[in-house]
């Protein structure tokens, strides 16, 4: 037995007989971290001979070897991203997929190291994830606005940390500032501002959440709703005009003069006082009747012309 193997601890020798037995999964974070950060890593010699063997027959021990060797490495770049307010392990979580896709098209000849090759792969996968599920509507589908996402705060930090005699409170952006920002990344003057104002908003849930009551409960959708196309509504404004015009006069139509000259004076009419129109006493008196018959007369009058109406209807 050779002196390497006599001085190698348990768990090195556990992780060159099986790697995998020593990942915990990502349930127990802090668990997961300590883990990874004692697996071995690979001298470029053993990398690129794994490499080789991967793109030669597809070996998948060689590939395993080949990510587990570099799951340190997408710890340590999720750590960068902690600020968007999500959960660690879900990041570190789409990092070992880019870190799984870099492992695939790794080319060994081009003389690069994995780590190298690898971080543009974990860092692609981790902005994607951040993109999608930082707030409820995706802030940035351009590439101009992915470049601003990921790189705005932290100059707006720096341009204000160089500016002399300013207010520190100060959240927006003055205009040599976003012109700034605009020449450095390449990007234009429009697609700072609008990335600014993006960045400093929320998520505004449209309906009340489930719960609430009283006034916190008033929502968008009660303001935003336009209620004038809804399709019932439509009918019913249309109902109303239709009887506010011809329904009325088919109505009316449909009653003896008398009757129909005690519901337009009654109801139909507006004196010049504003006062409305005839009272029943003064009907009465018109027609040598008393009050009461009057109203007999209007109230069978209303009655036929409601049933005319449900026949027109």
């Amino acid at each position: 037995m050779s002196e390497a193997s006599m001085n190698m601890t348990p768990t090195t020798a556990l992780a060159l007989r099986d790697p995998w037995a020593l990942v915990p999964s990502l349930g127990n974070l802090d668990a997961y971290i300590s883990a990874v950060n004692r697996l071995p890593l690979l001298s470029q010699e053993e990398e690129v001979s794994l490499a080789r063997r991967l793109r030669a027959s597809g070996d998948l021990e060689a590939a395993g070897k080949l990510v587990l060797s570099h799951l340190r490495l997408v710890v340590s770049i999720s750590r960068q991203y902690l600020g968007y307010g999500l959960p660690q392990g879900d990041l570190i979580q789409e990092g070992n997929v880019g870190l799984m896709k870099a492992v695939k098209r790794f080319d060994p000849e081009q003389g690069v190291r994995l780590v190298s090759y690898a971080m543009h792969w974990i860092k692609a996968e981790i902005h994607e994830y951040i993109l999608k599920n930082w707030r409820m509507v995706k802030v940035a589908t351009t590439k101009a606005q992915r470049k601003l996402f990921f790189n705005l705060r932290s100059m707006k930090q720096s341009l204000k940390g160089e500016a002399e005699d300013q207010d520190t409170h100060r959240a927006t952006l003055t205009q040599g500032e976003v012109d700034t920002v605009a020449r450095t990344l390449n990007v234009k003057r429009e697609d700072v501002l609008e990335m600014e104002t993006r960045l400093s908003g929320g998520d505004v849930a449209l309906e009340p959440q489930s719960g609430d009551d009283g006034e916190e409960s008033y929502a968008p959708i009660a303001y935003l709703a336009d209620e004038s196309h809804e399709p019932t509504r439509v009918l019913e404004a249309r109902g109303r005009d239709w009887l506010a015009g011809d329904g009325i006069s088919r109505a009316l139509e449909a009653l003896d003069a008398r009757s129909r000259r005690i519901v337009e004076e009654r109801w139909l009419k507006v004196n010049d006082d504003s006062s409305g129109g005839m009272t029943l006493h003064e009907l009465a008196s018109e027609y040598g009747v008393s009050a009461e018959r009057i109203r007999q007369i209007e109230a069978a009058a209303m009655k036929k012309m409601r049933k005319a109406l449900e026949v027109t209807q």
